[in-house]
C-alpha cells in the first residue's frame, strides 16, 4: 500500500529519523540514478532492483540493503537469505552520523548489486 510522500512516512516520526533518511538517499543519489518509493512500512530504494529499504521505528530507523552476501558485523542486527543470491542486511541507526564510511560502503555495494 503507497503511504504517499517521504514526508508522510516520516511525519509520526522523530525528527532525526528524517535526517538519517536524507543522508541515506544523499550517499546512494551520488552513485548514480535511484528511485523512492513510499509504502507504509518505510521507503524503498530502487535502481534496476530495491538496493535499501529504510523502515523509521519508535527507536532507531531500520536500515534493510541487499547484497549477495550475510554481512558478519556487529552493526547488523541480522541477514535473511531474500533468494538464491540476495540477502537483506539490517542495521539500526539512531542518528545521521551513523551513516559513516562503512553503512556508506554496503549502501554502494548494494547499489552495484542492484544495478547489475
Amino acid at each position: 500500500m503507497p503511504a504517499g510522500t517521504v514526508d508522510e512516512t516520516f511525519a509520526p516520526h522523530r525528527p532525526e529519523w528524517r535526517l538519517i533518511f536524507d543522508a541515506i538517499l544523499a550517499h546512494v543519489e551520488d552513485l548514480g540514478p535511484v528511485h523512492t518509493d513510499a509504502v507504509s512500512v518505510g521507503i524503498f530504494l530502487k535502481a534496476d532492483r530495491t538496493l535499501a529499504e529504510i523502515r523509521p521505528r519508535a527507536r532507531a530507523v531500520d536500515l534493510w540493503f541487499t547484497l549477495p552476501r550475510a554481512i558478519d558485523d556487529p552493526r547488523v542486527r541480522r541477514s535473511l537469505r531474500a533468494s538464491a543470491d540476495r540477502v537483506a542486511n539490517v542495521v539500526a541507526l539512531t542518528s545521521a552520523s551513523q551513516v559513516d564510511e562503512q553503512v556508506r560502503a554496503w549502501l554502494t555495494e548494494a547499489y552495484h548489486a542492484a544495478s547489475a
